[in-house]
C-alpha cells in the first residue's frame, strides 16, 4: 500500500479564496483588515513563519503590522507592544510568535491579548470558549486539520482518532475540535502523551492517528495499522531542515498521510487570516 497524500496547499488556497473575498468586501466598506505579529527574538524558523505570514496577508489584501522584540529586552517591552496592538484599531487580529525566548513568560503575554484580536485562539477566554463550545477564534493548527479533513472527505464522525501529545497550541485542542459535533470531526478521541509508556498499544487501533507532539519521527509504521489516516501536526528543527512528527515509512500502512513539506504548515498560515477577517468582521458589523 501507498499512501495518498494530504497536500494542505489545495486547501489553504480554498480557504484563502474566501479570506480575499470577505476582505475585499470589507474595504469596500472602507475597512482595510491589519494583522499583527510580534515577534521576540531572532529565532530563525520564527522569522520565517512571520515572514510567510505577512507574504500572504500580500496576497488576500490584509495589511501587516509587525513589532520586534529583543530577546534581551525583557517582559515589560513585551507587554507594552502588547497593549499598542489592542489599542490599535487598525489592528484587527495579531498574534504572538512562540515559543518565546528563555525569560519571557507567555502564559502572562498570552493573558494580555484582547481576546477579540486573539488570532491564534490562544487566549484563556478563546481556549474556554472552545470547551463549552461557543463561537471564538480556534487555534490555528487544530482548526487547519480539520478544515484538511473535510477538504478531503475524509469520514471522521464516530472513527477512532488518537492524538500523540496535549500540548495547548495543538495537542489539547486537537483533541477538544475531534469531539465536537461538526463535519471533519464528531469523533471517538483518545488523547495519549510522553507520560504513556505504550503510546502504539493506542495508535494501532486508530483509523486515524493525529501526530502534536514536535519530536521527530515519534510515529512509525508499526505504530499504524493498515489503511489508517495519519496527520502530522507538531514539527520540529535541525538546522534548516523541518521534521515532522510522523516517519516516512508511514507512507507504506496508511491510506492518506501528509507529505513531509506541503501538509499542514500552509494550513495554519489559512486559518490565522481567516480567524483576523472574522475579527474585523465582528468589529464592524
Amino acid at each position: 500500500m501507498t499512501a495518498q497524500f494530504l497536500a494542505g496547499g489545495p486547501v489553504a488556497e480554498s480557504v484563502l479564496e474566501d479570506v480575499r473575498t470577505r476582505a475585499a468586501a470589507l474595504e469596500a466598506k472602507g475597512v482595510t483588515v491589519g494583522l499583527g505579529t510580534i515577534l521576540v527574538g531572532d529565532d530563525g524558523p520564527s522569522a520565517s513563519y512571520v515572514k510567510k505570514k505577512h507574504e500572504t496577508c500580500e496576497q488576500v489584501g490584509i495589511t501587516s503590522h509587525h513589532k520586534a522584540i529583543p530577546a534581551d529586552a525583557g517582559q515589560d517591552a513585551l507587554l507594552d507592544a502588547l497593549r499598542e496592538f489592542n489599542e490599535d484599531p487598525t489592528v484587527h487580529g495579531y498574534i504572538l510568535q512562540l515559543p518565546l525566548p528563555d525569560g519571557f513568560d507567555s502564559a502572562e503575554a498570552l493573558s494580555m491579548i484582547d481576546p477579540a484580536k486573539d488570532a491564534d485562539g490562544l487566549h484563556p477566554e478563546n481556549l474556554g470558549k472552545l470547551v463549552l463550545q461557543e463561537e471564538g477564534p480556534l487555534p490555528c493548527t487544530p482548526a487547519g486539520i480539520v478544515e484538511m479533513l473535510k477538504y478531503y472527505d475524509v469520514d471522521v464522525a464516530g472513527k477512532n482518532v488518537v492524538v500523540v501529545g496535549r500540548g495547548t497550541t495543538l495537542g489539547r485542542p486537537m483533541a477538544l475540535l475531534m469531539t465536537t459535533k461538526q463535519a471533519g470531526a464528531n469523533a471517538a478521541t483518545t488523547v495519549v502523551h510522553t507520560g504513556v509508556p505504550d503510546i502504539a498499544k493506542y495508535t494501532r487501533e486508530a483509523d486515524i492517528v493525529i501526530a502534536a507532539v514536535g519530536r521527530p519521527g515519534t510515529i512509525t509504521k508499526d505504530m499504524v495499522k493498515p489503511g489508517a489516516i495519519v496527520v502530522s501536526g507538531g514539527i520540529s528543527w535541525e538546522g534548516r531542515k523541518l521534521l515532522p512528527d510522523v516517519n516516512e515509512d508511514v507512507e507504506e500502512v496508511a491510506s492518506w498521510i501528509t507529505p513531509r513539506l506541503g501538509g499542514v504548515g500552509p494550513l495554519t498560515v489559512a486559518m490565522l487570516l481567516a480567524n483576523t477577517v472574522a475579527a474585523a468582521e465582528r468589529a464592524h458589523s
